[in-house]
């Protein structure tokens, strides 16, 4: 229950209005439901004709009697003159009308109930998944890194779904159930506390049964949902990697691999689903049980005669009572549902309280690029690892430096510190001597632009592709973007221009074609700061003659970080900076450091002689 009451802590207070409308009218339901049940009595009274007391009206004011014991005889007395009036008929079918008006009335704010828990259940749902988008967005990259894909999106999707089906569509029982429990309880104790104290003592061991059930269902929910996550994960990698699978004729091993944590989910949500189904029959048996018990109890102190409570009002009573069998089951079920949806979010929390080592100072500092970037004394590793080693790196403004070396070597990793993608552990970066980590995440980031290997695109038009990330571009700027990228042509070439729609990932395009719309982005954001992560080193000869006249405009007047493979594309960088397992081996211009025979000299030749 903690559980439950924790996850309405945190969503429910911006649907406070409709949670009060919510109670309102469940209050009313139950009031009404045992007012309208109270019809029982005299009915009962008039058919059976047990009733033989003389009655005479007790004015509302008289404080000698109970205001329960005032509204008893008179509705009696009522009802006595209705039938010495009018005959016993007319009588049952006065009663017979107000029972169907008080049903109406009943049933009329039990919807009214059901109305206002809609807005807070979708509300909630549409609260927990913006949530999860927008936490999704400040974490730190490193984050990605130790979390499968796959099972992010099964949180997103699954695990929420989980909540809603679970959690939300259980508010309505939550809410109106134990109001009834209570109300009917209240009742009872007042038509005999006796028998109330004694169903007191026989309800908590249904409850107790239940609530072990429950527990063991939560344990076995969150395990399901981590195997679903693997699922998910599989069927992730399956669609990214689909040509290599098919290229190595691997479709039977991906299948069988899934096929087997497929079985392994199928038994998983067996177990669960049939411990589920045992809540209904469990509480009816439970309750059939409890119902009997009170029965024996309470018709062996009629029968006894000792004047505890008459014959129509145990009816009565026994009617309220089972009342709360129906609220009971539908707690109890809810509770089985509510522990499903409580393992879900458990999942869901590991994302929104996952904690965020890269944000914002709190007194950021002005950051102004004017002179120079400076790395000094840099330690960087992802896990235990050194991956940066105590690298002195100075870039002046308006230079080109490249970063050189093998795969591994550390280069891009370097690079990502700069923008922070990344913390490092041990010496500073510093723009113009401003420590990177004493500035406002925007601002540093405002003044880098990027040009990957891979070109991020979306599925969305030119347009908006190349205006990503720029709010106020206009059509003409847009365009000058594409031409100064060698796009404009091409895309002019397709059937709505600049308004096409170029596929997921831009799936429409070619490889060149995709690096430079990644290029025009660049160019109209018109960054200080440049960094071309091996940005030609995937394409064809064609394509990287085109993209490579693209870069050289857009690297023009720009402080540019180049990153490569191919060593040819760097030869006239202001500094080339030789890397080797995290740190700086060598350094200069191309012509010196090939002429030093070094490790440079290595990676020159192993791409053919470069001199």
């Amino acid at each position: 229950m903690k559980g439950i009451i924790y996850i309405l802590k945190r969503f429910l207070p911006p649907y406070k209005k409709y949670l009060f409308l919510t109670f309102t009218f469940n209050i009313l339901t139950a009031v009404l439901n045992v007012f309208s049940l109270a019809t029982i009595i005299p009915i009962l009274q008039v058919l059976f004709k047990v009733n033989t007391k003389t009655y005479s009206f007790i004015s509302w004011r008289n404080t000698d009697y109970s205001l329960i014991d005032t509204v008893l005889n008179n509705v009696n007395w009522y009802v006595t003159q209705l039938i010495d009036s009018y005959g016993g008929g007319f009588a049952l079918m006065m009663l017979a009308a107000v029972l169907v008006v008080m049903t109406l009335l009943k049933t009329g704010t039990a919807y009214l109930g059901s109305y206002f828990i809609i807005p807070i259940r979708t509300g909630v749902v549409k609260d927990i998944r913006n949530q999860i988008n927008d936490k999704l967005l400040t974490l730190p990259i490193g984050f990605f890194t130790e979390e499968r894909k796959g099972d992010i999106l099964a949180r997103i999707s699954g695990d929420v779904n989980e909540v809603e089906n679970s959690v939300m569509s259980s508010l309505d029982m939550l809410f109106k159930n134990p109001i009834l429990i209570f109300i009917y309880l209240t009742t009872m104790t007042i038509l005999s506390w006796q028998l109330t104290l004694f169903v007191l003592v026989v309800l908590p061991v249904m409850g107790f049964i239940m609530g072990r059930v429950g527990r063991s269902l939560k344990r076995s929910s969150f395990e399901a949902q981590n195997k679903w996550g693997e699922l998910m994960s599989q069927v992730e990698e399956t669609l990214s990697g689909l040509r290599v699978i098919k290229a190595f004729n691997a479709e039977s091993k991906i299948s069988n691999r899934f096929h087997r944590g497929s079985y392994i989910f199928r038994k998983m949500s067996n177990r669960i689903a049939r411990r589920q189904q045992l809540a209904h029959p469990m509480s009816e048996l439970l309750g059939t049980l409890t119902i009997a018990i009170v029965l024996w109890f309470g018709g062996s102190l009629i029968l006894g005669g000792n004047g505890v409570i008459d014959a129509a009002t145990f009816i009565y009573y026994l009617t309220i009572f089972y009342s709360i069998i129906n609220p009971a089951k539908e707690l109890s079920r809810s509770a089985y549902a509510v522990q499903r949806g409580l393992a879900s979010m458990e999942r869901i929390d590991k994302i929104l309280q996952a904690e965020n080592s890269i944000s914002d100072p709190l007194h950021p500092q002005p950051l102004h690029f004017q002179e120079k970037i400076e790395y000094d004394n840099v330690w960087f590793s992802y896990d235990t690892d050194w991956v940066i080693q105590d690298v002195h790196l100075t870039i002046k403004k308006g230079k080109t430096i490249a970063l050189v070396g093998q795969s591994g070597s550390g280069k891009s990793t370097l690079a990502d510190l700069l923008s922070r993608f990344y913390d490092i552990q041990k010496g500073g970066i510093y723009i113009d001597g401003t420590n990177i980590k004493d500035v406002r995440l925007q601002d540093l980031r405002s003044l880098i632009g990027y040009v990957n290997q891979e070109a991020i695109l979306f599925n969305d038009t030119f347009y908006n592709n190349i205006a990503f990330g720029v709010s106020q571009a206009t059509e003409s700027q847009i365009m000058e973007a594409a031409k100064i990228a060698n796009a404009h042509e091409f895309i002019m070439a397709t059937e709505k221009g600049y308004h096409t729609n170029i596929g997921d990932r831009g799936g429409k395009l070619s490889g060149g074609q995709r690096q430079r719309i990644s290029i025009a982005r660049a160019i109209l954001k018109n960054p200080e700061i440049l960094i071309l992560d091996e940005a030609t080193s995937a394409l064809d000869t064609d394509s990287e003659k085109l993209v490579q006249e693209a870069l050289d405009n857009l690297m023009k007047n720009r402080t540019t970080i180049v990153i490569a493979h191919r060593l040819s594309t760097i030869k006239n960088a202001d500094e080339i900076y030789v890397m080797m397992g995290g740190q700086i081996v060598e350094w200069g211009q191309h012509a010196s450091l090939y002429a030093q025979g070094g490790y440079y000299t290595k990676l020159c030749d192993m791409q053919g002689n470069l001199q």
